[in-house]
């Protein structure tokens, strides 16, 4: 069914004629004249009584009650593709690793959604090498955490970098140190995240420099939640620093000097897709400037 030859069907109602009509779309009347016969071959119903007066038979004013839903929902499916194609619309499956994902992202979004209220933004929070895959099998379309191992698939964009400090109860024998190194944390149980997380192995990457065998005690998958288990005396942890400040009641943090505590957080992208569109290229440049713009924050 024609969707042109609806809104001439309803023009010819309103105004009750074939010549009115024909004038207010800009079509001769034959043109008129053809388009109401071919949707009535079409429907295989007649549609108006031609005499003096126009008359709806009993279909046409099923088709005129109809109608206005039909070029409705139309006129939104246009307007939508349109939107869609110029950027303005859609859907933007952001993934993002933590601290990022509870302490940045949210801060950040507000702009944007007030920018491009119709697309629909869903944001995917796991651990860099889940979101890895997920980029790699376009299960979202970029993520925001720590560069992946080597993949020709993945492209890694730095942002900015994530400051971890050493996190552990007042009462702590290394709590009231002025300066501490990595070799002090021998012998120490470490609460750690999974063996996969890039906090963990920078932790173990340096500790073996100096020639310290990491010793682990609990293993929280949770980033954000080692910090609860530090106040709960079940050992000292690498903590994100912005997740612990100010740091939990109970608990201290210290630098450790000697220890490379920055991690760089950028965006990771699928080779293979294109990133071009007004809403992701926007949000992309809004997330990038303003975390290059956070001030690090200092103990």
């Amino acid at each position: 069914m024609d969707l042109k030859t609806i809104k001439t069907f309803k023009t010819i109602v309103r105004l009750g004629s074939f010549q009115r009509a024909a004038e207010e779309l800009n079509y001769a009347q034959s043109t008129v004249t053809m388009h109401i016969k071919s949707l009535e071959s079409e429907l295989g119903v007649l549609l108006l009584e031609r005499g003096k007066k126009l008359q709806l038979t009993e279909a046409g004013r099923l088709l005129n009650e109809k109608g206005d839903l039909l070029l409705k929902g139309f006129e939104n499916l246009q307007s939508s593709m349109e939107d869609l194609v110029h950027g303005e619309s859609g859907q933007i499956r952001l993934g993002v690793m933590e601290p990022a994902a509870s302490f940045r992202i949210p801060l950040i979004l507000s702009s944007f959604i007030e920018k491009f209220p119709k697309v629909q933004l869903s944001i995917h929070i796991q651990s860099s090498k889940v979101l890895s895959e997920m980029v790699k099998k376009d299960e979202v379309d970029l993520a925001l955490c720590t560069a992946p191992e080597m993949n020709q698939s993945l492209i890694f964009d730095p942002i900015f970098s994530e400051e971890v400090v050493l996190l552990m109860p007042t009462y702590h024998r290394l709590a009231n140190n002025e300066r501490i190194a990595l070799r002090d944390l021998e012998g120490e149980q470490l609460i750690t995240t999974n063996s996969y997380c890039p906090f963990r192995r920078n932790l173990e990457q340096q500790m073996i420099e100096v020639g310290i065998n990491p010793e682990y005690g609990l293993e929280v998958s949770n980033m954000l939640a080692l910090k609860h288990y530090v106040q709960c005396n079940f050992g000292i942890a690498i903590v994100p620093l912005i997740a612990v400040s100010p740091p939990p009641v109970g608990t201290v943090i210290k630098k450790i000097e000697d220890f490379n505590s920055e991690l760089k957080v950028g965006f990771m992208k699928n080779t293979e897709r294109s990133y071009s569109g007004r809403a992701i290229e926007h949000l992309i440049e809004v997330i990038n400037n303003r975390l290059k713009l956070d001030e690090c924050i200092s103990i």
